[in-house]
């Protein structure tokens, strides 16, 4: 997913927006419908206990199609969730989609609806949810519009994350592919303090998130920092950290640190 692509889909989401400073996650899902050229699309988020929530939709037919899926524990979205990979059905007329969602894909034809594609939302093991795009027309999506779609699904891992401590997104950071190029080690700081703390990988991730926020410091040198013992996150407030060993603060952020890296 490189940075014209990320670039892109996120000015979408941003035109969705309407200039509202802040992006929501609805602007995400009306974008990436629009920008795919589907019919519609929906969000639906991983409740605590498992399984999915509904929790956006870009009409009602789609609110109600995401609705069934869930109701009957089948579908497109249901797999992605559980394979953890995306999931297609460019036809929901063919033999191989009726066997799979006996009881999904003639109700979906019934409504209109001919192809369906369902990305997971979230980074290994900090699953969110799944973002489901719905078509009338049969037929895969082509390789640009597989690629948009991957990112858009980055996208709203990122404004969910941020939606839950409250956090302003980053453009720069994000567009700068802190969930891309250097995912591995923003990653594995979270599965460390989820382990430290006794949380979710998905609220480490919001909490590394906030903490680069608030402090004026890309995720990706909180992560570092956090994977060398240079700074311990104590809780969503506060943090303490720990010098490097020649005597910086890890806190200090600035372009001369940003080229010894």
């Amino acid at each position: 997913m490189d940075q014209l692509r990320s670039t892109r889909v996120w000015g979408a989401i941003n035109a969705a927006a309407g200039g509202v400073d802040v992006p929501s996650l609805r602007h995400a899902v009306i974008a990436c419908s629009e920008s795919l050229s589907a019919a519609g699309a929906g969000l639906a988020l991983t409740r605590p206990r498992g399984g999915l929530e509904p929790l956006l939709a870009t009409g009602a037919d789609i609110r109600e199609l995401e609705e069934l899926q869930f109701t009957l524990g089948q579908g497109p979205g249901v797999d992605a969730k559980t394979s953890g990979v995306p999931e297609s059905a460019t036809d929901l007329v063919a033999a191989d989609a009726g066997r799979r969602w006996s009881a999904f894909a003639p109700a979906a034809v019934e409504r209109g609806m001919r192809g369906v594609f369902a990305f997971p939302v979230g980074a290994g093991a900090a699953g969110l949810g799944v973002l489901t795009v719905y078509r009338q027309q049969p037929g895969p999506l082509h390789t640009g519009q597989w690629l948009d779609a991957l990112v858009f699904a980055d996208a709203v891992f990122v404004l969910a994350l941020d939606h839950r401590l409250g956090v302003s997104v980053d453009l720069h950071e994000v567009i700068d592919a802190a969930f891309t190029a250097r995912r591995a080690e923003v990653h594995q700081a979270a599965g460390r303090l989820a382990a430290q703390q006794s949380i979710s990988v998905a609220d480490a991730l919001a909490r590394l998130r906030a903490h680069a926020y608030s402090t004026g410091t890309t995720l990706h040198r909180v992560a570092v920092a956090v994977m060398a013992g240079q700074l311990w996150l104590e809780s969503d407030d506060g943090y303490v950290a720990l010098s490097d060993l020649d005597g910086t603060d890890v806190e200090q952020d600035g372009n001369e640190q940003e080229e010894e890296e």
